[in-house]
């Protein structure tokens, strides 16, 4: 009998202790099948480069690289209420003190913003947040380990080096298309 009030106690403890606290994580999985948003997972094969001619500082920022994670609202004439309450559970998420905000162009009804998980030496995830009213809205996650904005840099020209590999991004298309 203890053995069972103790498990059911350490339960309990388990649960009050979980955080209910919205996340982009928790918010990326919560929407995935939803038939408003494309979701797509990309890995840092989509860069499709040639590591070889790369120098050291660009195949260290390649390696901290994980993966990208993107979520678009495509915005329509039977969704435009829901729209913009999830415009507005993205906000009140990117809010919280644990995203940083880098950079922020454009009004919060229409614009985009750069923010950052982490230390400014060891950031574990890029966000960006872009939303228009005309077509919806997409929030991009760029996960790794110990980027900086350093590594950030030298992968934009990683990029300029690459032969993107476009089939990966299709779902986007639909989104752009409007």
């Amino acid at each position: 009998m203890k053995a069972t009030y103790g498990m059911a106690l350490l339960f309990s403890l388990f649960l009050i202790s979980c955080n209910s606290e919205p996340t982009l994580q928790k918010y990326f999985v919560e929407n995935t099948e939803n038939k408003n948003f494309i979701a797509l997972d990309v890995s840092p094969d989509i860069l499709n480069v040639d590591k070889t001619k790369l120098s050291a500082a660009q195949n260290d920022a390649l390696k901290s690289f994980d993966k990208m994670n993107v979520l678009a609202f495509k915005l329509n004439d039977e969704n435009k209420a829901e729209f913009e309450m999830e415009r507005a559970k993205v906000d009140l998420i990117l809010k919280d003190k644990k995203y940083q905000q880098l950079m922020k162009f454009g009004s919060g009804k229409e614009g985009a913003s750069v923010s950052f998980v982490g230390t400014d030496e060891h950031i574990e995830e890029f966000v960006f947040y872009a939303n228009k009213k005309e077509n919806g809205f997409a929030v991009v996650r760029i996960l790794g380990k110990d980027m900086n904005p350093t590594s950030v840099m030298t992968m934009m020209t990683v990029l300029q080096q690459s032969n993107i590999d476009l089939e990966q991004l299709k779902p986007l298309q639909q989104l752009m298309s409007k």
